[in-house]
């Protein structure tokens, strides 16, 4: 079978460096790796050209203005970006026939609802981050003729988000190793997602050629707090670690109660056990090495 062509935009960050990779070991894609220096995504006419080169049967577009805070700060970047940027790799999709693949958010939900966001379920971002995304997600259906939605959540993987530095668990064993006391949100209720297991996810949709919207995140949902002890606990790191409310720790941009999203349609459309977010840390855990590797794990 004749591999088919999938460009990436973003394929340096969190995420695009795992869908890179994942794509290129199941043999079944010829990955172009689009990064900001071959295509700024703001930039229209360098959109158009590179998806026009590369000629792609697939675009996904990974690019996003992830700091959610600065994002309060400096809209207009965010929507740059996130919106904007999308909207110019959407219409290049368009002009190719290409399915356009839009990595979203689970931030474009209020967070007010108690069960886990379904793809259905209605949109109300409380911050301009979400705000950004939402706007994206519109203007791709707009302008893409065929396109994928897909909603993450709580990203964690071995190359860190770049605009954050690093990742929420890095942080935290960086401190605990150093003894320091740590104090952890504990109302706040998220779907921690390793990013090698999101890549999976998306192949699996694109594979099963779907569009729409649909969700991609482990099973399961905890607190950082809860995140932030089962990472310690499977580290063995003995540390004071202490749950505190979220208002002990104002920041700028609002943050959803529960952002935890639903995978429903992953099983119901492309068929994926998406594994828990405890069985995602673990792997997560290995792959840095913070955990000895089991024989029968190869990483690479």
């Amino acid at each position: 079978m004749a591999t088919q062509r999938i460009a990436i935009f973003g394929s340096t960050g969190q995420l695009g460096s795992d869908l890179v990779s994942v794509l290129q070991d199941s043999g079944k894609f010829d990955v172009i790796p689009l990064t900001h220096e071959i295509a700024d995504c703001t930039d229209a006419e360098a959109v158009r050209k590179a998806v026009r080169h590369s000629n792609p049967q697939f675009v996904v577009n990974c690019a996003a203005y992830v700091r959610v805070d600065d994002c309060e700060d400096h809209a207009r970047e965010a929507f740059d970006v996130n919106a904007i940027g999308a909207l110019n790799i959407a219409r290049a999709c368009a002009e190719i026939d290409a399915l356009c693949v839009y990595i979203s958010t689970d931030y474009v939900f209020d967070g007010e609802k108690k069960d886990p966001y379904v793809e259905s379920d209605p949109t109300n971002p409380i911050n301009v981050y979400g705000t950004s995304k939402l706007a994206g997600e519109y203007l791709v259906r707009q302008a893409a003729r065929r396109w994928l939605i897909i909603r993450v959540a709580s990203l964690f993987g071995k190359t860190g988000a770049r605009g954050k530095g690093g990742n929420f668990i890095e942080t935290i064993l960086a401190k605990a190793k150093k003894g320091e006391p740590l104090k952890v949100v504990d109302d706040i209720h998220i779907s921690p997602t390793y990013t090698r297991d999101a890549a999976e996810m998306i192949k699996h949709l694109i594979s099963a050629q779907e569009t729409g919207v649909a969700h991609a995140a482990n099973r399961g949902a905890c607190t950082w707090y809860e995140f932030a002890k089962m990472a310690l606990d499977l580290c063995a790191i003995k540390v004071s670690l202490a749950a505190v409310p979220s208002a002990d720790f104002p920041t700028r941009a609002r943050r959803p109660k529960n952002s935890t999203l639903g995978t429903e349609r992953l099983f119901a459309g492309a068929g994926v056990r998406t594994p828990t977010w405890q069985e995602a840390l673990r792997a997560y855990l290995q792959e840095k090495r913070h955990l000895p590797v089991p024989k029968s794990i190869a990483l690479g």
